[in-house]
């Protein structure tokens, strides 16, 4: 621990915020998050890592007239991943800190400097994260969340949460329905759409773990932190706005990406205390509920096609495709 106390002092120092966005065919909600990093006077490095996105999308992003900080593009790498693309952010980056932000959020007014003010008194490592909310100022799922363990997704999968809800054994992993802390908190976890911490804190744990393509990297680098002897911490008084689910992907091909995330994670961090038997039960209860997810919307999309038609005829079907192929890019 002596390395961790040594570089206690550099924390409660200031010497500039790096601003990461990772963006995959965002949109113009890109342009919103842009102008509300421009915004903090705190930051003095705005990065944003092109994983893909339509021509001209992100110089649009970038140059805003009312915008006084300059915006670096990193581009042509093609579409690395949510980790490998942090992970090339916080190389480029010259702050002392890391501000990590989803395309589709929006960072409040002050919200930097109050990042900053509440991690001064912390002891390193650790890793900060704001208060979710959805556009409606309802907290977000995944805004706070328990530790991940191969039983509390098994309880997640097979929904037994239903039977005891309030029983320990059966809490869930989500906990934005849960009382809101009234201060900065300790957690297990929080969500990777907005972040904060030393710059040298990331690179102690490692960084993001690229074989994490995307989801579970933020899960991870908890646990990870936890393990490095650092804390993780929920911070109610800076509230991010995420909008959600702006890039145009498949949601079907992002649940499975999430579900082998999540399994690659139990191998790693839990092979140990957990037998192989039973991991490989949770994986198949998450590919079985995937199943019939996926199940349920080519039903419902079958459904939809058979109704139009048969309101429509040739000129109906044309539709359902249309409208299959707008949510399929969603």
């Amino acid at each position: 621990m002596a390395e961790y106390e040594a570089l206690n002092d550099v924390s409660r120092s200031y010497d500039g915020v790096s601003a990461i966005v990772v963006s995959y065919f965002t949109g113009p909600l890109l342009t919103r998050c842009i102008a509300s990093l421009q915004s903090q006077a705190e930051i003095s490095q705005i990065i944003i890592v092109d994983n893909g996105n339509v021509e001209g999308e992100v110089e649009r992003a970038a140059n805003q007239p009312d915008g006084d900080k300059v915006v670096e593009i990193l581009s042509g790498h093609g579409n690395i991943g949510f980790a490998a693309a942090c992970n090339l952010g916080a190389k480029r980056a010259s702050g002392a800190f890391l501000l990590y932000l989803n395309p589709d959020a929006v960072m409040p007014a002050g919200g930097v400097a109050q990042l900053l003010k509440d991690g001064a008194s912390l002891r390193r490592p650790w890793l900060m994260a704001p208060k979710i909310v959805n556009p409606d100022g309802g907290e977000q799922q995944g805004s706070r969340r328990a530790a991940l363990t191969p039983w509390r997704a098994f309880v997640e999968a097979t929904r037994l949460y239903k039977i005891a809800p309030r029983h320990p054994y059966f809490r869930r992993f989500n906990l934005h329905k849960e009382s809101c802390p009234d201060d900065v908190t300790p957690v297990s976890t929080i969500s990777g759409a907005c972040f904060f911490l030393p710059k040298d804190d990331f690179f102690l744990v490692g960084g993001m773990d690229e074989r994490y393509f995307l989801h579970v990297e933020d899960i991870d680098l908890c646990i990870r932190f936890a393990k490095a002897g650092g804390e993780v911490y929920f911070n109610p008084n800076v509230e991010v706005t995420h909008f959600k689910s702006s890039s145009r992907v498949n949601s079907l091909r992002v649940e499975a990406r999430k579900i082998a995330s999540i399994t690659r994670y139990f191998r790693t961090h839990f092979s140990d205390p957990y037998p192989a038997a039973f991991l490989w039960l949770v994986a198949g209860a998450m590919w079985l509920s995937f199943g019939l997810l996926a199940i349920r919307r080519v039903a419902a999309f079958g459904f939809a096609i058979l109704r139009l038609t048969m309101r429509r005829g040739v000129n109906g079907l044309k539709r359902a495709w249309s409208l299959a192929a707008r949510r399929s890019s969603r």
